[in-house]
């Protein structure tokens, strides 16, 4: 049976979400930095901040690197662009690539090549001759690392799937005859401090969805999106702007007009129960599925402003 209305009080908990495995990786990636000659770090572009792991930022200081904003095609053209250029304008080499379609994918390995070219002339004078550019390829769960891989050699040898945590443990790969790279599991850092980083998380689903709250979760991001991306809402559940506009003046708690929108679209979806009552977590599941695979449209939750 659904909840009543008045029962529903959306505040979602802070999370603390490290698994063992993540601080044995932290240590391997330590030791394994020795080794290499620069680093490739993956950020999703719709959260660049929130994707971005702060013990990694300290781990490779001093290590040359190449920012990568993966899944463009799920962002906000206009945004991915503007993060491009604040990276840039901060002395970082940033690139934008789409790994399900293989754009952007050649311009990271040139420009591994172009930031290693002085180093690899000095590898010639040494004689060391055939000594291939050493990189790491790092990044949370969930950004897209095995697309990403999958596409830079040019084949299936990673396993890939929707859901964090599916690289299990470290490989080198063969790029081409310049450049080998290694591979690494995603990895988180112990507590999340803030807890807008921890929401944008949970919605790309770098969070396994099994240890959250999926409505409370919809809810956060259907009220971002009914802030944001309200036309986007709208034309995919077929619900007018005027409607949402109604609901959303009607003088009652913020949480009740956007459960209330939340609802309908449970209804438009033919998320039904017995009774005839809106199933609240098929609803969410379904929000969410949907900000995730690109049905609800390019959408940066992370918007970069000056």
């Amino acid at each position: 049976m659904a909840e009543n209305k008045e029962e529903k009080n959306f505040r979602p908990a802070r999370f603390s979400w490290y698994p063992g495995h993540m601080a044995k990786t932290k240590r391997e990636i330590t030791e394994d930095l020795k080794l290499i000659d620069i680093v490739v770090e993956l950020l999703d572009s719709r959260i660049p901040l929130s994707s971005q792991n702060p013990d990694i930022v300290e781990l490779t200081k001093g290590k040359k690197k190449i920012i990568v904003l993966n899944k463009t095609d799920l962002a906000d053209e206009a945004q991915n662009k503007a993060w491009k250029n604040h990276f840039n304008q901060n002395g970082q080499v940033c690139i934008l690539t789409d790994s399900n379609l293989g754009k952007g994918i050649n311009d990271v390995t040139k420009a591994i090549e172009d930031i290693m070219k002085d180093d690899l002339a000095k590898f010639v004078e040494k004689g060391r001759t055939g000594r291939k550019i050493k990189a790491m390829i790092l990044g949370i769960p969930n950004v897209g690392k095995s697309s990403f891989i999958n596409r830079i050699v040019k084949t299936n040898r990673l396993e890939v799937g929707n859901r964090p945590g599916v690289t299990k443990k470290k490989q080198w790969i063969s790029i081409n005859e310049k450049i080998n790279l290694l591979d690494t599991p995603g990895v988180l850092w112990p507590k999340f401090e803030d807890e807008k980083t921890a929401l944008n998380l949970a919605f790309t689903g770098t969070i396994k969805d099994d240890v959250l709250e999926q409505t409370e979760i919809a809810y956060q991001l259907l009220k971002f999106l009914l802030e944001n991306y309200r036309q986007n809402v709208a034309e995919r559940y077929k619900i007018s702007l005027e409607y949402i506009e109604k609901v959303l003046e009607q003088d009652q708690p913020e949480n009740f007009n956007i459960y209330e929108i939340m609802q309908e679209i449970g209804k438009k979806r033919g998320a039904i129960i017995s009774g005839g009552d809106v199933d609240d977590e098929k609803t969410a599941k379904i929000i969410l599925d949907d900000f995730r695979s690109g049905r609800l449209g390019r959408i940066t939750i992370e918007a970069w402003t000056k």
